[in-house]
């Protein structure tokens, strides 16, 4: 009897030591590599408090950005209109979806998405955190034009996932909001900040004359006057995540963040993106409009177009920009580029 009794009290304490081993796993956190250049100039990174970054979480992430199962046919994924090449973006003016049907919209470049604090994605601010950015994309009709539950059901299916999903969130039942959470924690991870200009302001590099004129001309309100909506060396994300008109238009067939917030007085406004990586990520404009840099910068200096909504930093409307000279067009060129990072093109943390 005693030895039946102590066989029962191994039993039963092995199998509350084994429940207690599930319920106490946790995914193991990971810490953003926050480089020294946005320590000393900018705040901390944007973490949902119910999506923390952690190792598995990143790792499932990244397989599901690069994975086909995410698109209605198998033949697209994240990566196809956001490569890793070309810093997250591809080179169409306008990307298209498995069924060949080109958007409207170009394809954001991906990186350093963790410091958007206004918290508003895409270019017409439509998605309200990174989260819920990823979920889009999977349904458009014209861009991976799958249907969430047969997506979701393809993963159930795959004899990977599910336990990828247990390591990362606790739970092998998979789900949508699941998904884009890991893709979510993958993107986070795409830091950008070792441009020559990075490695200029940690005093680890000299600029060229032109560079540095090129620098003057962008931080001069009578020339460039870039600075208002793509920061400086003191916001080193080089640009505000702000909606803009920048005059692109008189009228507008796109109305940006107006068709989001059903305000006139938003429409034809876009996010500022990034000055970070241009030598990677042409053509240029919400709509890819521009080919080439100097046609971004051309168009600042004799191209603007008058409407209602314009921002009033787009100074000398009615001389159609600022005018720069030859001069001031090509240095100012010369200090973009050096604010693009060879480096983030090849980290193998970023490649499938």
């Amino acid at each position: 009897m005693k030895n039946w009794l102590l066989f029962l009290i191994l039993v039963l304490v092995f199998a509350c030591s084994s429940d207690d081993k599930t319920e106490t796993y946790e995914p193991t956190p990971l810490a953003l590599n926050i480089p020294e250049i946005f320590e000393q100039n900018i705040i901390s990174p944007v973490i949902p408090n119910n999506n923390p970054q952690t190792v598995e979480g990143v790792a499932l992430g990244k397989k599901l950005f690069f994975d086909n199962k995410l698109s209605g046919d198998e033949t697209m994924s994240c990566a196809s209109c956001h490569s890793p090449q070309l810093a997250f973006t591809d080179n169409t003016a306008t990307s298209d979806g498995i069924d060949g049907i080109f958007g409207t919209r170009n394809a954001m470049p991906l990186f350093n998405l963790a410091w958007n604090y206004g918290e508003r994605f895409n270019w017409d601010g439509q998605a309200l955190s990174l989260e819920r950015q990823a979920l889009e994309p999977v349904q458009n009709p014209i861009e991976m034009h799958a249907n969430w539950e047969d997506v979701v059901l393809k993963l159930q299916n795959d004899p990977d996932y599910p336990e990828l999903f247990r390591l990362a969130f606790k739970t092998s039942t998979i789900t949508k909001e699941l998904v884009t959470m890991a893709i979510a924690q993958f993107e986070r991870t795409l830091i950008s900040a070792n441009s020559k200009f990075d490695k200029f302001l940690l005093g680890q590099a000299t600029l060229t004359p032109q560079e540095q004129n090129g620098l003057n001309v962008f931080m001069d309100e009578t020339r460039g006057d870039c600075f208002h909506c793509h920061g400086s060396p003191n916001n080193p994300l080089w640009t505000d995540n702000i909606f803009h008109n920048n005059g692109l238009d008189a009228n507008f067939t796109d109305l940006g963040l107006g068709a989001v917030t059903g305000d006139s007085n938003d429409n034809g406004k876009f996010r500022s993106p990034s000055l970070r990586n241009l030598a990677y990520t042409a053509p240029y404009m919400h709509d890819g409009r521009f080919n080439t840099l100097d046609e971004v910068i051309e168009f600042y200096s004799t191209g603007l177009q008058d409407s209602p909504t314009v921002d009033s930093l787009m100074k000398k409307l009615d001389q159609g920009g600022v005018n720069l000279t030859t001069q001031d067009k090509a240095d100012l060129k010369a200090f973009l580029l050096s604010l693009s990072d060879p480096s983030f093109l090849t980290n193998t943390d970023f490649q499938d």
